[in-house]
């Protein structure tokens, strides 16, 4: 029988608790992954954007950015509830059982409130902790300028206010495999 997904939070009823990782692996997680992925919506209608993203950590919440006009902006204006997702993927892996087949993953789902940072101060500090994420060894007014005003009126910069995640990892060497069939030969696992 199927679970009653209606009025629960967005993290309940993980179907492989096994996987589950907890807070700990899910901070470094996000203070590394590189790319996430945006889900927002306008009219019952879901749209998927990825983008580079910082996990500000001291105020928890992720700070990310797109251009000044288009549909992700837009969408946010309409409604601000969105996920960030975020993955990495490692190998296939086969099993002699049709519904064992699997791959190695890591991911982070992250539910939150997006608003859009109007204070120009508060805007160039997440984008500069953005660029310090990435290019970690560069310094503004070093090696590259600092954020000019014009500039920054050509860019929308968000946060999402964590309101829950949750992460999961599977990273095992192989899938399951079932003793009532023929075992895979080796060649398959290389």
């Amino acid at each position: 029988m199927p679970r009653e997904y209606i009025g629960q939070p967005p993290t309940a009823f993980q179907r492989r608790p096994h996987l589950t990782r907890d807070e700990a692996w899910i901070r470094a997680y996000l203070k590394e992954a590189q790319v996430g992925h945006i889900a927002t919506s306008d009219g019952g209608q879901p749209f998927i954007t990825p983008s580079t993203f910082w996990f500000d950590e001291d105020h928890h919440q992720i700070v990310f950015h797109s251009n000044i006009a288009g549909r992700v902006r837009s969408n946010i204006e309409a409604n601000p509830k969105v996920c960030l997702e975020v993955s990495e993927l490692g190998k296939l892996l086969p099993s002699n059982v049709a519904l064992e087949f699997s791959l190695q993953y890591r991911s982070v789902m992250v539910y939150g409130t997006a608003r859009l940072v109007t204070n120009p101060d508060e805007a160039k500090r997440l984008l500069y902790g953005l660029i310090t994420k990435c290019f970690p060894k560069m310094q503004v007014g070093r090696e590259y300028r600092e954020i000019t005003d014009k500039e920054l009126r050509a860019t929308s910069v968000y946060i999402i206010a964590i309101e829950s995640w949750s992460g999961k990892e599977n990273w095992d060497e192989r899938a399951e495999q079932s003793g009532e069939w023929p075992a895979l030969d080796e060649k398959w696992f290389e």
